[in-house]
């Protein structure tokens, strides 16, 4: 009752202060917008359900019933009569590609092909509108989700004989859905004078035939040696509108951009500066020399782009086998996996962050990589011990050895990780690292999160698509999208609905420094909120995949609404 009755004494506040964030304007003494007649889980310990949300300029004003939000309706209020839908604090996305996502809707989509033969077919299909010799973009392809494997003749992959013959004349670059491994035709090898005697780059691997000569597919940095033409900056653009777009679509607010350049992040401050920009966005700058070159962190820029965080990336991907394991990989007795930047360099950027106040986020996905991971961050906090509150993050966490689970703890190591990506894994994973090792510490979210570790969820979009509803389904069944619980899915780590439900709002914006600000619908807070066609917390299990989004909101304005995107 007590929280209640602050509720409607900070409101009343709000009415009469200034903005903070829109300058010295006097607030109107009635809502911009309301929410209500719907179910509200708001993440507030204090007060976790409610019934409506008022809404003045970007702050929330009251969180309560029906009636307690009616004084606040005035003739130029929008109601929004939710007729029993449910609300959430705005859905995060901790870890993804923005760019990635735009970009993914402008070359060839790969995604969901039953085998080698539909790739070359969608390929060559581009092809045919192509201009002579323009490169021909892809993404998306998975030959462990393949019908049709019989073309995986080299190393569990195909080769380009198929491709280099249906295509000749345009020089191809294929990304894996990971984005850790490229298939390229002839053309494309020509033109960069790759051929057998070609050595790879360290943190990489180019795989080769019996005979010596490269297969097509180029792992880890070895992509680096397949040279395409970058965006230009119209491009660079058109990708950015398409990923935010699609983001609102599926009802995400705010955004972690993981591993971005710094012509990106000039684009982004851009549009940031203009207004442009309609999700919130949390850049990682792409590497140490980004960080360097950027400075001082960019703090809530217009509120909508912060830049306080450099991301490494330690390994590749499991599904291409290049991540560093401790063990050799079971379906690949000679081969360990690898470093894809030197522990050095990460115990280089843990000192400058610490020094300079940046957070670091490392892609670590082998058990290899993580314990490395935490050995750096661990030698480098030894010489800071005053920086206390450092929220460094692991990004994606996927094979632990049980040992370093509770070092996460000790450390306050940020887990980010993509709970769809459990479900897209585990059927094959057992075969990639054996029984034991998948079972021991393979997306083992609860022994995390019972050793007190924060776990922050996302898609890595566009590796899977950024839909939250997939990913939260993954995380309380550990089943696929048909229900199937097949292979290693370890029902015992899967996450209750309401850890699912933190790891995509609260815990989430702790993840990234503003769980002052948002992760919580609470009077006073900014106004980001996700309203889903279903109670994601309490209908059946089956039911949760069919649940829409039919509007998101992010700043106290509605940038997504379902109603009208159906409307031709």
């Amino acid at each position: 009752m007590l929280k209640r009755l602050l509720s409607f004494v900070i409101a009343g506040l709000l009415m009469v202060s200034l903005s903070a964030n829109a300058g010295a304007q006097v607030r109107k003494s009635t809502a911009d917008l309301v929410l209500k007649n719907g179910t509200v889980y708001t993440m507030d310990q204090g007060w976790p359900k409610a019934q409506a949300v008022a809404i003045i300029g970007n702050q929330i004003a009251v969180v309560g019933t029906d009636a307690d939000v009616e004084p606040y309706i005035g003739p130029e209020t929008r109601v929004i009569d939710l007729n029993g839908q449910t609300v959430v604090p705005g859905l995060k996305e901790s870890h993804g590609h923005l760019i990635g996502i735009g970009r993914a809707k402008m070359i060839v989509n790969l995604v969901g092909i039953s085998g080698y033969d539909e790739l070359i077919e969608r390929v060559k299909a581009a092809a045919e509108k192509a201009a002579p010799g323009e490169w021909i973009r892809g993404r998306g392809w998975h030959e462990e989700k393949w019908t049709d494997r019989s073309s995986l003749t080299v190393r569990g992959f195909m080769t380009h004989h198929k491709l280099s013959e249906a295509i000749p004349d345009h020089p191809v670059y294929l990304s894996r859905a990971d984005g850790h491994a490229a298939l390229v035709n002839a053309k494309a090898m020509d033109m960069m004078n790759v051929g057998k005697a070609t050595q790879p780059p360290a943190g990489g691997e180019i795989i080769k035939g019996g005979d010596g000569h490269p297969t097509g597919i180029f792992v880890d940095r070895a992509q680096n040696l397949i040279e395409v033409p970058p965006m230009t900056d119209s491009q660079l653009r058109q990708a950015l509108e398409l990923g935010i777009q699609e983001c609102l679509t599926n009802g995400i607010t705010m955004f972690d951009d993981a591993g971005v350049g710094h012509r990106t992040i000039r684009m982004y401050k851009a549009y940031a500066e203009q207004g442009k920009l309609d999700m919130r966005i949390y850049a990682m700058a792409a590497g140490l020399y980004t960080m360097r070159a950027i400075g001082k962190p960019i703090l809530d820029q217009g509120g909508f782009l912060t830049v306080r965080t450099v991301k490494l990336v330690a390994d590749g991907a499991l599904g291409s086998r290049g991540a560093a394991l401790l063990e050799p990989y079971e379906d690949d007795p000679g081969n360990s996996g690898f470093f894809t930047t030197p522990p050095e360099s990460v115990y280089t950027a843990a000192q400058y962050a610490l020094k300079h106040g940046w957070q670091v986020a490392v892609h670590a996905i082998g058990d290899r990589a993580n314990r490395m991971m935490l050995d750096m961050y661990e030698k480098a906090m030894n010489e800071f011990p005053h920086v206390k509150d450092h929220r460094f993050r692991n990004e994606h966490t996927q094979i632990l050895d049980e040992a370093d689970i509770p070092r996460f703890a000790k450390l306050g190591i940020i887990a980010s990780m993509q709970g769809i990506h459990a479900t897209s894994d585990l059927p094959w994973a057992p075969d990639r690292l054996g029984e034991r090792r998948t079972e021991e510490g393979g997306y083992v979210w609860q022994k995390l999160l019972k050793e007190g570790v924060k776990i922050i969820n996302g898609t890595d979009a566009p590796v899977e698509h950024v839909n939250p509803i997939a990913s939260f389904y993954a995380s309380v069944t550990r089943k696929s999208p048909d229900g199937n619980p097949k292979g290693g899915m370890y029902p015992d780590q899967r996450m209750s609905r309401e850890e699912a439900l933190r790891s995509y709002t609260l815990d989430a914006a702790y993840g990234s420094f503003h769980e002052d600000k948002l992760g919580s619908i609470e009077t006073g807070k900014l106004a980001d909120i996700t309203v889903l066609s279903k109670d994601i917390m309490t209908v059946p299990e089956d039911e949760i995949l069919s649940t829409e989004v039919t509007f998101t909101i992010v700043d106290g304005k509605v940038r997504y609404e379902k109603s009208k995107a159906m409307i031709p």
